[in-house]
């Protein structure tokens, strides 16, 4: 038997458990199953795994994408560079860490991408930011960290001035604001100055259109939102849970 399954907490948001089931039933996939497993602590993870000896791996979520890296064996390349990771291979004692969030958000991301994409406001501070931060690196945008909190290398919403917002025509919202049941909540953007010649990604799925992206297509905005982000990185959690 092999048992794979999502921790975070609370886990009302993951889509995982409906995915990867219907999955294993309309492929024929045997003796598999996916659970959801919400940890109101990241310090229950081994009794998890102790309790789950037949676990292969496991899909990592709000809020541990960072505090899970304290229990596992060995990290990928990515995940080193990022600090961030959300999926886990699970082969007995061994834990490996690894981030697929980076290629559902290139994958998904660069089909909207246009030339005069040049500069992107990346919306929170952690991991799914983590992972957005790697993909614009890799492809030449710039980009500055807006948050509620301040630190030397973040700049504040209060901060989020005309020229700015003209100038960084691209913004990401990596926060869970808008997701749903909590579908009344945005980011706290000037969202008047938004024109045709902007781009809005939102890591959010569900809502299909959130009130982020909602204001944005009323500016005449490129949207799109976190679902087939989330389909690609799935894919890629199974692959790397069932490989040798």
């Amino acid at each position: 038997m092999k048992i794979y399954g999502t921790i975070g907490f609370p886990l009302t948001h993951s889509f995982s458990k409906q995915y990867f089931t219907e999955k294993i039933e309309r492929e024929g996939i045997r003796d598999s199953f996916y659970y959801s497993f919400p940890l109101s602590s990241i310090d229950a993870l081994p009794t998890l795994l102790n309790d789950h000896p037949s676990l292969k791996g496991l899909a990592v979520t709000i809020p541990y994408k960072e505090k899970v890296l304290k229990y596992v064996t060995n990290l990928s390349e990515e995940v080193k560079q990022i600090g961030a990771a959300n999926c886990i291979k699970v082969r007995g004692n061994i834990l490996t860490a690894y981030n697929t969030d980076i290629i559902g958000f290139e994958k998904s991301f660069v089909k909207k991408l246009k030339a005069p994409h040049k500069k992107a406001l990346v919306l929170g501070t952690g991991g799914a930011s983590k992972a957005v931060q790697y993909i614009l690196k890799k492809l030449g945008i710039e980009f500055l960290i807006v948050s509620r909190s301040t630190a030397d290398n973040f700049i504040q919403y209060s901060a989020l001035t005309e020229s700015l917002i003209k100038e960084y025509n691209i913004i990401i919202n990596c926060t869970p604001l808008g997701m749903s049941p909590a579908e009344d909540g945005c980011p706290n953007l000037p969202y008047r100055l938004l024109t045709a010649s902007h781009y809005l990604f939102d890591l959010v799925y569900k809502p299909a259109k959130t009130l982020f992206l909602q204001k944005g297509a009323e500016q005449g905005a490129v949207i799109e939102n976190g679902f087939e982000m989330l389909i690609i990185q799935a894919e890629e959690n199974w692959r790397i849970w069932n490989e040798d």
